[in-house]
């Protein structure tokens, strides 16, 4: 299933924009806070799917009785462009278990790359809510490769996917090998380039977040 949040026009409209926008992009700290808040907001909607309890809370008058989540959540994400998301999930979802994947794309002088896993650390997945965000869905080889991974740590009872911008290509890969998966989109983009990059896209989410880096 694919949640495209943009569907419906909310205030998330204003935080893609700004985070696509060039010359508000110059402000790295303003980018990071805006990926958090695109993650609070899915957040928020990937709460709508939990399972809840009746728990009882005493006030200082009393006993009120609340539904609260009574899943075990998991949040894990790709280092290092994925960690502004990350943390705006964690904000809301702030009893939850976290993992870190090390995944980037190894380029070759011919234009291709591969997929590059070097570390992943990940908590006991059986039963969990695993909840996994990447900013940029591009292919979709990298999520595919990050949630392999993941998964030999357990056996989820369910799995959701959060993405700030997706291409359509990545989001056709993805659903067709993960269909019992939730994803949920803050943006689609249709154009993917040659080099598969998206178009508009935003650029390189973990440059703007946090400083360009040398190129292997």
């Amino acid at each position: 299933m694919v949640y495209r949040l943009f569907e419906n026009n909310t205030i998330l409209n204003q935080f893609i924009a700004e985070i696509r926008d060039a010359n508000i992009q110059k402000d790295r700290l303003r980018f990071r806070r805006n990926m958090e808040r695109i993650g609070e907001v899915i957040a928020y909607e990937i709460s709508k799917k939990l399972d809840y309890q009746m728990t009882s809370v005493e006030t200082p008058l009393g006993i009120a009785e609340c539904y609260l989540p009574k899943d075990r959540i998991v949040l894990t994400t790709i280092l290092r462009a994925g960690l502004p998301l990350h943390n705006g999930l964690l904000s809301y979802l702030d009893q939850a278990d976290n993992g870190f994947i090390s995944a980037y794309r190894k380029h070759h002088k011919d234009g291709t790359f591969d997929i590059s896993m070097q570390y992943v650390t990940c908590p006991d997945l059986n039963d969990a809510v695993v909840v996994i965000s990447d900013p940029m869905l591009a292919t979709g080889a990298s999520m595919k490769k990050a949630i392999d991974a993941i998964l030999e740590f357990g056996t989820p009872k369910h799995i959701h996917v959060v993405v700030a911008i997706a291409s359509s290509t990545g989001l056709s890969y993805l659903s067709r090998h993960f269909p019992n998966a939730s994803i949920w989109i803050a943006a689609e983009d249709e154009e993917l380039t040659a080099k598969s990059y998206i178009v508009p896209g935003l650029g390189d989410a973990g440059d703007l977040a946090y400083g360009s880096k040398l190129q292997d």
